[in-house]
């Protein structure tokens, strides 16, 4: 499905000549509880427990139903909702799965296709009625509800039936979904995939009372609370307060701190003036959270160790790729599309985006750190900036059309990347048409159409496994329709591999396969890996556990609290 797109996701990228005066910075760093702006920094020292935690956003709205939702596990809603597995993150490790309702994180049969998950005893909503495993059932049914479209749907694919199911609304349920007691709930799979315990972690499977009907729209609002927070005022555009959920039980719940005793989300700000007012650390905004670093704050930052103290950049993020169409003509040439992942001068757009500390580190592979798989290499090694004789070596006398390059004009940075492209295939005799688009035709154009030739984007996976960062974007059933293999990328070896590797179990033997797989695609060219770009947070300074993992990259708020 078209999401995690790097512009949906990403910190507001920053400026050419800003980006100038961080360009020289460490673009890892390490994990310090200063919230130094190297990437990975970030107050880690324990929340006290009270106080109130403001987060801020530009966003006018924030969807809290769970079957609408893309949340990753340890962003809002999760504050919320409870699903069956969940997320723990770790300033300087990996992000682990781990039980949430759930007292493990589900047992396979069948060969994996086959999951039960038990759930734990006394588990109760914020009204005091009793969770139970028939409405974790009635939760996942109602996300395949037509009214109901927009959130990860992984699971859509997977059960049994799930093609043609069309919610519970009418009183059908699901039959690959089974509720034999309160506490027992199995799915069945149409085909063994290791991953299910990361995609039971997902907002979809979240409880909703079984006998109170769909919610719709009241859950976007108010969805019952399973979580350490519940919805105590939403008022549209402006602001949502959350409150403490009284039956909610921290000895049950592995991840979540539940530290501050409200968290009010201030909605609809203008990021550049939210941030100044971050810089500024004045009033609430020293208990406030979640605050993108713009281009306008950057030297100011770097200016003043107090603030730069409080800024936190991801180590790892986005993979950020060059698209090639290969069904284009002159793209289908392998050693065309070999000649520019030589001549791209990578470095060039890594300092439009921010430079290494702001932007992200120079890439050489699809799947990028902190996910399943990861494995440096470089098939095709070069300088930074290119290697142009390289490049017109493999092109040979080989005479390119015209390439379209079409870029999303609303995303900041990307008018510059695409000319900074333009100009680095012209110096291989490859003329190159920009064709900027506003977000939605842009992305009808890549997702729907065959009507260009390279575009750039990038892709941030579900969950840390690498089955959501490569099959999204590189199986041949992800072509046209709204998905995102952009490179219109073909081949039933990789289309095999990958499913083939979906039905690992074994960890070690998983991320071999994968880090295979990953070469397997690369060999063929269909994108220029350009940089995993990094996100930057501003944060209050009376605010601890601010830290962002190498996976998802942006701050846990599960963890979030007030200093001591």
């Amino acid at each position: 499905m078209l999401r995690r797109r790097s512009a949906l996701i990403a910190a507001t990228t920053l400026t050419a000549a800003l980006a100038l005066t961080s360009c020289n910075a460490n673009s890892r760093g390490s994990a310090t509880n200063s919230g130094s702006a190297s990437g990975g920094g970030g107050a880690t020292a324990a929340p006290r427990q009270g106080g109130a935690l403001y987060e801020y956003t530009a966003s006018k709205e924030i969807h809290f139903d769970p079957a609408k939702s893309q949340n990753l596990g340890t962003s809002t809603i999760h504050l919320i909702l409870r699903g069956l597995t969940t997320w723990k993150t770790s300033p300087t490790g990996t992000t682990e799965l781990a039980p949430d309702l759930a007292t493990s994180t589900g047992t396979a049969s069948d060969g994996g296709k086959t999951w039960t998950f038990k759930l734990k005893s006394g588990l109760k909503y914020a009204d005091g009625s009793p969770i139970t495993a028939q409405d974790v059932k009635f939760g996942v049914e109602r996300s395949f509800d037509p009214q109901l479209q927009g959130g990860l749907s992984y699971h859509k694919a997977l059960l049994v039936g799930g093609d043609s199911y069309q919610g519970p609304a009418k009183g059908k349920h699901l039959d690959s979904i089974q509720a034999p007691d309160a506490t027992t709930i199995v799915f069945h799979l149409n085909k063994a995939f290791a991953d299910f315990p990361w995609v039971a972690s997902m907002p979809a499977f979240a409880p909703v009372p079984a006998g109170k009907g769909m919610g719709i729209p009241a859950y976007d609002h108010t969805p019952p609370a399973s979580g350490p927070y519940q919805v105590a005022s939403y008022t549209v555009g402006s602001k949502v307060t959350l409150k403490r959920n009284p039956n909610w039980q921290k000895a049950t719940d592995p991840v979540r701190l539940g530290a501050p005793d409200t968290i009010t989300y201030e909605m609809g700000l203008d990021p550049d003036t939210l941030a100044q007012r971050m810089v500024d650390d004045q009033g609430n905004d020293k208990n406030g959270a979640g605050v993108q670093v713009t281009s306008a704050i950057v030297p100011k930052i770097n200016a003043d160790p107090a603030v730069k103290a409080r800024t936190t950049v991801s180590p790892s993020g986005a993979a950020e790729y060059l698209f090639l169409n290969t069904s284009r003509p002159g793209l289908t040439d392998l050693n065309v599309r070999k000649a520019l992942e030589y001549a791209i001068n990578k470095q060039s757009l890594q300092t439009i985006a921010g430079g290494p500390t702001y932007g992200g580190a120079i890439s050489t592979t699809l799947i990028p750190p902190g996910v399943q798989g990861y494995q440096k290499y470089d098939l095709y090694p070069a300088p930074a900036t290119g290697d142009v004789t390289k490049a017109k070596q493999l092109l040979g006398s080989t005479k390119l059309p015209t390439l379209n390059l079409v870029y999303d004009s609303t995303s900041p940075g990307q008018a510059q990347q695409a000319a900074s492209i333009q100009a680095d295939l012209k110096k291989l005799g490859v003329n190159v048409k920009l064709t900027g688009q506003d977000s939605d035709t842009w992305q009808a154009t890549v997702s729907q159409s065959n009507n260009f030739d390279l575009t750039i984007s990038g892709w941030q996976a579900d969950y840390p496994g690498a089955y959501a960062q490569l099959q999204p974007v590189f199986a041949a059933n992800q072509i046209g329709n709204g998905n995102f293999n952009l490179s219109k990328f073909k081949d039933p070896a990789v289309d095999k591999a990958i499913d083939d590797a979906t039905a690992l179990t074994d960890p070690d033997e998983a991320a071999k396969a994968w880090a295979k797989i990953d070469q397997q695609i690369l060999q063929q060219a269909p994108v220029v890996p350009l940089y995993y770009s990094h996100q930057a947070y501003l944060n209050g300074s009376n605010v601890t556990n601010t830290y962002i993992p190498t996976f998802p990259t942006y701050p846990n708020v599960l963890i979030q609290g007030l200093r001591k």
